[in-house]
């Protein structure tokens, strides 16, 4: 396993790589290129100048996040092939750049939803909350509206701006779609693409849907253990996979997290992990909170040995964080509380691993 945080280059992230190279444990960082529209070429100088740069603050840059597929592609219009031949061509320039794995969505028009980013929590700090009946209230440009006015100037993969325009009517085409047609559209996807993943020696990741489950009659499909069953057997290869979101699939309390990562981990299919806690006030409001267990609904301790007793060999990051200490950052993506996030993980991690050693 590799401890990694992710990172936004280009002066769009408070942290430094400096001071993510002084965490205890942390091997690199998950990082991306947001500036690139969706659908082009992420081209190779740009990331070879973005591993120098990581390379030279001590830190490796196997994953990288965020390479996101072209509404055409989800919606199988006859534009997709050339997108995801783009697609394609991202792939070969971040293999010779070393990335060992991609992390990816396939959610229709909204990657994901919050009702605040700033949600003041008892102990004082501040986290992503979820409230159901406010987020269905908003349309995608309010909703946009209010997280860009607590984003402090930092970009929000999902919601860039020359995205806004189209959602509504991207809403609308999804009314006629079937779950069934969009299953197919992920295998078109998936076939064209695997085999050069295969060749390339990139693992791909998909992210579950966040949260888990249906909004503004948008097909959600990467929501629990069955479904996730189902997508994996869209394309059989290994290097067809999940970046385990424990947040986000914890969302539906339904969800029971050690028994699908003993299940897909043991089958070698997740190659990332997005690791952080979840507190709710009924089924479908939630808070953000610390990834301490007894602070949310998810045992951290199963959580992480589940992991363990399948021998995991991935990356791990801590995910979101609280806002801590007066920190100003990107929400969920401060220094503090990650930094904390990731060495409780980490020290689960070696307890689990000495516990089974002596045994």
């Amino acid at each position: 396993m590799k401890m990694i945080l992710r990172w936004f280059p280009h002066g769009d992230d408070s942290v430094t790589l400096q001071q993510i190279r002084q965490i205890p444990g942390v091997s690199g960082v998950a990082t991306c290129l947001p500036k690139i529209p969706v659908g082009e070429i992420w081209p190779l100088e740009i990331l070879e100048t973005l591993k120098k740069e990581i390379n030279d603050a001590g830190l490796e840059m196997e994953v990288i996040e965020s390479v996101n597929i072209h509404e055409d592609i989800k919606k199988g219009l006859p534009t997709r092939d050339q997108y995801i031949e783009n697609y394609i061509k991202t792939l070969e320039n971040l293999s010779k750049v070393g990335v060992k794995v991609l992390c990816y969505n396939f959610m229709p028009v909204i990657d994901w939803a919050r009702s605040d980013l700033e949600h003041t929590l008892p102990d004082g700090s501040t986290v992503l909350s979820y409230r159901h009946e406010e987020v269905l209230k908003m349309n995608p440009n309010t909703m946009a509206d209010a997280m860009a006015k607590k984003a402090r100037g930092y970009s929000l993969p999902g919601w860039e701006p020359e995205r806004l325009e189209a959602m509504a009517r991207d809403i609308e085409f999804y009314q006629n779609m079937t779950k069934e047609t969009y299953w197919e559209n992920m295998k078109y996807f998936l076939d064209k693409v695997i085999p050069y993943a295969e060749q390339y020696d990139i693992k791909m990741a998909i992210h579950p849907d966040d949260p888990p489950w249906p909004l503004y009659g948008l097909p959600k499909v990467i929501t629990n253990e069955e479904n996730i069953r189902t997508f994996l057997k869209l394309n059989d290869s290994p290097y067809n996979g999940l970046t385990l979101c424990t947040g986000s699939l914890g969302a539906d309390l339904s969800n029971h997290m050690p028994e699908i990562i003993r299940e897909f981990s043991g089958q070698g299919r997740i190659h990332f992990a997005h690791i952080r806690n979840v507190h709710h006030l009924n089924e479908k409001d939630f808070d953000e909170s610390a990834h301490l267990s007894e602070c949310g609904d998810l045992d951290m301790f199963e959580v992480v040995k589940a992991f363990v007793d399948t021998d995991f060999q991935g990356y791990v990051r801590p995910d979101h964080g609280r806002m801590i200490w007066g920190e100003k950052a990107r929400p969920g993506y401060g220094l503090y509380d990650r930094a904390i996030g990731s060495n409780y993980i980490l020290g689960l991690w070696e307890a689990i691993h000495k516990m089974k050693n002596r045994t």
